[in-house]
């Protein structure tokens, strides 16, 4: 049976975090809040999930740019190894320090920067949309010449390496922090002091901070997330909120050259009394109380059983049929949203339980498309449309109180 080992990495990395979880506990420290903790990884399972189903496009992206365009037929030795490796990190320096300094970049990786925690589920904390653009500074490896199993294998290695710097329990580690990025390093890049701001945007070796000024030590105690924290457990509203931020901004300018200055422009730029306008537009705002125990609990396993599913999807990827994956895909996306929504109290969460019941009735007929099994799923449907009031009035008082 042809099976994607790849799903090892989500049962691997949940248990390095429960591990850190447990070690900071017996230290006496408060380093996981639950809901920032919910939240960094219901983020990372959408990324992982989407990713799983664009990384063949990527594979392809760098074969063609090679084939067609490469400047040089590079052949694997272990010295192009190397030389690849360094490429890889110094290109992941110049998107990391543009995703902080280009609007619409910027847009895209600021989802990783509003966890005001600081531990390993925020190295989960990265959106499909910062792999797509990383993708499109990745090109020129291939243009270089690099063949794309060369780089895709560089880019599993690179990849590992930023989850284990993303922790508070590790201090300085000696002559290594001349050479490599770590953790008090990280902790630094993702401050929101004024002293720490734009510093450290190396990935695994930190000699390219050195080089071209943007390195800063830890000195002070660090204060975590943004300068304008994002106040709302919303899983829309923290992709999208600053999209909206510039679409806005770029709205009220006159003439194109004006409007591509915000898009391209720096996200101090934008006025930051923009979002509390908009986020009164579109009606978002934290509940102020906080959620009960049971109410966490079972967000908590709405989050468990979108780790299985993720696991499940990605090992058996090449089983699955295309119906199935977008079933599976969109009922792991409600479950997010409903999870950021639960937290929040919302009203309309109903709607998004009913649609994932939908979703799974779908999901069972494609697995079983008997005619006992397609009855059944239509009187579930009849019954459930006309009864629907009394069973969202009942839903909401079992899980609201």
């Amino acid at each position: 049976m042809n099976l994607n080992y790849l799903a090892l990495a989500v049962p691997l990395f949940v248990s390095l975090m429960v591990i850190e979880f447990f070690v900071a506990k017996k230290r006496g420290k408060r380093y996981f809040n639950f809901t920032n903790s919910v939240t960094n990884i219901n983020v990372g399972i959408a990324e992982r999930l989407l990713d799983t189903l664009i990384t063949g496009l990527f594979f392809f992206v760098y074969d063609y740019l090679q084939r067609h365009f490469g400047i040089f037929s590079i052949q694997p030795s272990v010295v192009l190894w190397v030389a690849l490796f360094i490429c890889t990190d110094f290109t992941w320096y110049w998107y990391h320090r543009l995703a902080h300094e280009i609007n619409i970049f910027w847009a895209a990786h600021v989802v990783h920067h509003q966890s005001e925690d600081f531990n390993y589920t925020v190295s989960a904390r990265i959106t499909v949309f910062q792999a797509i653009i990383r993708t499109g500074f990745w090109a020129i490896l291939p243009i270089i010449g690099f063949p794309a199993e060369m780089i895709t294998s560089v880019l599993l290695v690179h990849g590992l390496y930023p989850f284990f710097i993303h922790t508070r329990l590790i201090g300085k580690l000696g002559i290594l922090e001349y050479i490599l990025v770590t953790p008090s390093h990280h902790r630094v890049h993702h401050a929101s002091n004024p002293h720490y701001l734009d510093k450290n945007y190396g990935d695994v070796l930190i000699i390219w901070d050195k080089l071209f000024g943007t390195f800063a030590k830890e000195e002070e105690e660090v204060v975590y997330g943004l300068t304008k924290p994002l106040k709302t457990q919303s899983f829309l509203w923290q992709h999208f909120h600053f999209l909206l931020e510039i679409y806005y901004a770029a709205k009220k300018e006159k003439g194109f050259r004006n409007k591509m200055r915000v898009i391209f422009g720096r996200p101090d730029d934008i006025d930051p009394d923009l979002r509390d306008k908009l986020e009164r537009k579109f009606y978002i705002r934290n509940n102020e109380k906080p959620a009960d125990r049971e109410l966490n609990r079972y967000v908590v396993w709405q989050v468990v059983f979108s780790l299985v599913i993720l696991f499940l999807f990605i090992l058996f990827e090449h089983h699955l049929s295309w119906q199935f994956q977008v079933l599976a895909t969109l009922f792991i996306l409600l479950t997010l949203v409903n999870c950021g929504a639960i937290l929040e109290q919302r009203g309309w969460i109903f709607y998004l339980e009913y649609a994932r019941a939908v979703i799974a009735l779908l999901a069972a007929l494609l697995l079983n498309p008997s005619l006992t099994i397609i009855t059944l799923a239509l009187l579930a449907i009849g019954l459930s449309l006309y009864y629907f009031n009394r069973l969202e009035n009942r839903y909401l008082g079992i899980v609201y109180k």
